[in-house]
């Protein structure tokens, strides 16, 4: 019979859903796997995923609105934002990496 610990679980949550870590200087802003956030947090960010198909849509508004949900705090992503300063591929570069890190356990289960 296996048996694991609630850290032993924990842990590898975190190795297979854990956050994309963006290093600005001495400072780093966290962005949480979509399974770490609140339900709340959830819900918004497909709301802006939805958002982003539209002709209309203002990428650089709906990107930043964006890395403010998925952010483990405000100051981190206010602190993100300021150093992007609205550039619009540096945001997508971002999100292209999130998005990679997120897929990963995903991609590797399904290579079987």
């Amino acid at each position: 019979m296996a048996s694991f610990s609630l850290d032993d679980i924990r842990a590898a949550a975190e190795r297979k859903y854990g956050s994309t870590d963006i290093t600005l200087g001495e400072d780093t802003v966290r962005l949480l796997n979509p399974l770490r956030l609140p339900k709340a947090r959830r819900d918004a960010l497909l709301s802006l995923q939805e958002q982003m198909s539209a002709d209309d849509a203002d990428q650089a508004a709906l990107l930043s609105d964006a890395i403010r949900t998925i952010a483990e705090s405000e100051k981190a992503a206010e602190k993100l934002l300021e150093a992007v300063g609205g550039d619009l591929a540096v945001l997508a570069e971002i999100f292209g990496h999130y998005g990679e890190s997120t897929q990963a356990g995903e991609a590797s289960a399904s290579q079987d």
